[in-house]
């Protein structure tokens, strides 16, 4: 069994009167693709920004890598690549990614690595303002690599890609997680589900289940996958007899 990289207990978030998350119980093993899946509003970014440690929790508890969310230590080692880029636009490719590179003290090899990683080597003097959609957010994805990060977290990182650059992308995310990263990837596009080693699927602020590809597939009855997630809501809203409730999950070996 390998150690969790992520674990939450009994995790509850609101803000003011409103409750985002309610009771989530999981584990995330290390060294894996895990997304996290789920239609807009279900609390998929609230739960990414309580694991990174920008969001107060109002009841239980995350750790990650061992330690409690959001403590200094882990600074060096989670990546964190919101739905927005958070690059300057009058810097080059190179010099964002030295920027960011400089705060865990990179060295020019990870700076030119981390932008080989994700295909802008052509662009790296290239003003970041002169990127397409799709360049501009693989620039903000150099940025959490340059920093080596343990545990990489990325909010719906393919939005708006075309086809092709959203399987490249997922291409390095694969050998990302081969070299040992572990990654928690959102998304509301279930096709993307099949690349990921463990699927957390959250539905109006609740954990609807944690369980493979592979068993979605089959508690929902569809190898098409969106059907199946779909499916496994309506069992759920008929009751506790048609669904299968979710668990906290042992840590994948």
């Amino acid at each position: 069994m390998s150690e969790a990289a992520i674990e939450a207990t009994g995790l509850h978030i609101s803000r003011g009167r409103t409750r985002i998350l309610r009771g989530l119980d999981f584990a995330v093993a290390s060294g894996r693709i895990t997304g996290l899946l789920g239609p807009s509003g279900s609390g998929k970014t609230t739960l990414m920004r309580g694991i990174v440690g920008v969001q107060r929790i109002t009841r239980g508890s995350i750790s990650v890598l061992g330690r409690q969310a959001g403590s200094a230590p882990l600074r060096h080692d989670v990546g964190y690549v919101t739905q927005g880029a958070s690059v300057y636009s009058d810097l080059s490719v190179e010099a964002n990614v030295k920027y960011f590179g400089a705060m865990h003290k990179a060295s020019a090899t990870d700076v030119a690595e981390s932008i080989a990683a994700v295909g802008l080597e052509s662009f790296a003097k290239q003003k970041a303002g002169n990127l397409s959609g799709g360049e501009f957010s693989r620039l903000s994805l150099a940025c959490a690599l340059v920093a080596h990060p343990k545990l990489l977290v990325l909010d719906e990182p393919t939005v708006g890609l075309d086809p092709v650059l959203r399987a490249e992308l997922w291409e390095r995310f694969v050998d990302m997680a081969a070299g040992g990263t572990t990654l928690l990837v959102s998304s509301h596009v279930m096709e993307e589900a099949s690349h990921c080693s463990s699927l957390l699927l959250l539905r109006d602020g609740l954990l609807l289940a944690q369980l493979t590809p592979a068993e979605l597939a089959e508690r929902g009855r569809s190898n098409d996958l969106e059907r199946a997630f779909l499916n496994m809501i309506k069992d759920a809203e008929r009751g506790p007899d048609s669904g299968h409730p979710a668990k906290k999950s042992e840590v994948a070996s």
